[in-house]
């Protein structure tokens, strides 16, 4: 998989084309992925101690990730894979060949 938690990635397709943010959550299983305030579904709660009231709340689905692409810079990039000479494998940046 070329995303994992933490990356900075970008919306190459769909309704939040262009939008970019940090990865929050992978599911490998499913092939998506949650991404920091893209992707706003409205959720209803039940009330709790917490949440007396209960209500609605706005907080980010999953997106797949065939529409996301790793960010490096500011650049959307794709991810390779090189073998350094102590024997690491470690993921690249295809456009500068720079490690990610």
């Amino acid at each position: 998989m070329h995303l994992k938690k933490g990356l900075n990635v970008q919306v190459i397709s769909g309704n939040h084309k262009g939008l970019s943010g940090k990865v929050l959550d992978v599911f490998p299983k499913k092939k998506k992925a949650i991404v920091e305030g893209v992707n706003f579904r409205k959720r209803s709660v039940r009330p709790t101690q917490e949440n007396p009231s209960g209500g609605f709340i706005e907080r980010e689905a999953p997106l797949h990730i065939s529409n996301l692409m790793v960010l490096n810079g500011d650049k959307v990039t794709r991810v390779g894979y090189k073998k350094l000479e102590d024997g690491r494998k470690v993921r690249i940046s295809v456009k500068t060949q720079e490690e990610i």
